[in-house]
Order: C-alpha cells, then sequence, then structure tokens
C-alpha cells in the first residue's frame, strides 16, 4: 500500500521540451530498480509543462527515491533543461488503486 508520494513539476525551458520527455522517458529504467518506488509516473502536463509523480509504501521509501540516480540526474540537468528549479511537493496518498501482484 501507499502511503506517500511526490509530485514534482518541470517547466522546460523554450526549445528543450523534446529534451525533458527523453529525460522522462529515460528515467523509468532506472527507477525499475527501486524497490521502494511503488509507482512512478513521467507526465506531460502541457506544451512545456512536465512532471513526475511517483508513491511509495513510506517516508523511508520516499527518502531513497530522493537520494537515488533519477534525483541525481534531474538535479545535475536542472539549469540546462528547466527554466525555474523543479518544484518537488511531498504529498500524502489519500487513496489508491494499483495493479494486484
Amino acid at each position: 500500500m501507499v502511503k506517500v508520494a511526490l509530485f514534482v513539476r518541470l517547466e522546460a525551458k523554450a526549445g528543450k521540451e523534446k529534451e525533458v520527455e527523453q529525460f522522462l522517458l529515460g528515467g523509468l529504467p532506472l527507477v525499475q530498480e527501486e524497490p521502494a518506488t511503488t509507482a512512478w509516473f513521467g507526465i506531460r502536463l502541457g506544451p512545456s509543462t512536465f512532471g513526475i509523480f511517483d508513491a511509495f509504501p513510506d517516508e523511508a521509501g520516499r527518502q531513497a527515491h530522493l537520494a537515488g540516480k533519477v534525483a541525481a540526474a534531474l538535479m545535475a540537468q536542472a539549469s540546462s533543461l528547466f527554466s525555474a528549479p523543479p518544484s518537488i511537493e511531498k504529498v500524502d496518498v489519500l487513496a489508491a488503486k494499483l495493479p494486484s501482484e
């Protein structure tokens, strides 16, 4: 069961939309290696607005993700890809439906 999540809003620099899309696509294999990342979505909210939504069973899982490879890559590329620093919000999951294993 997931109890906590992250919502990250990303605003691409003009002309960098395709690179941000590729960054998100490339993040999937990295988060598949994280056992505590229960759900992960790279999303597009508008022409230049993107996001990441990911969910975890507990705070330890969320912190492990924040210390992981995707977060490191995000921060390393932030100044070249995004018009503003990523907005990272810690959220609580009130209800969820996930595939059963």
